[in-house]
């Protein structure tokens, strides 16, 4: 049952990171102008005029959006190698095989978005989204070996 479980909330994620991908470029930069602002305003105690709000986006844009790819596909990573896990202990194939996985469905998640209008492909994002995945599978790894640790040792 477990394995079920997380096979439906890798599917369920990657639902997500396809939604985001299916937005068009107006809906996409609109969503993340409004993330930059609703941020930047609440962190500032006020709202910002116009030319500061075209200045902050222009400044955090990049960055958000390149912190978004790390943080989706470093869930992604941490749930596959999760469901991976399931099937024996954690060793540097199974590393691998996750992060194949999670490499094969950023590219085409690049891929989809070249056939979405206002959207481009790029493979910095693909690495970012693997960079991403590997801190993810990482994470898991050092936490799961952690925590195996201190069974052993009770």
């Amino acid at each position: 049952m477990r394995k079920i479980i997380k096979l439906v909330l890798i599917v369920v994620w990657m639902g997500i990171i396809f939604s985001f991908s299916n937005d068009t470029g107006e809906v996409s930069t609109k969503k993340s102008d409004g993330i930059i602002i609703r941020t930047v305003e609440t962190f500032l105690s006020r709202d910002l005029n116009s030319l500061e709000k075209e200045k902050w986006i222009k400044y955090l844009v990049v960055p958000v959006r390149k912190t978004a790819h790390l943080f989706v596909y470093l869930v992604l990573g941490m749930l596959i190698i999760s469901f991976c896990q399931e099937f024996g202990e954690i060793n540097n194939k199974m590393v691998l095989l996750a992060l194949f996985l999670a490499f094969l469905y950023a590219l085409s998640d690049e891929i989809h978005q070249m056939l979405v209008p206002g959207r481009s492909g790029q493979f910095s994002d693909v690495f970012l989204d693997t960079v991403g995945s590997f801190m993810g599978i990482i994470s898991y790894r050092l936490v799961y070996n952690k925590l195996r640790k201190e069974d052993l040792d009770e």
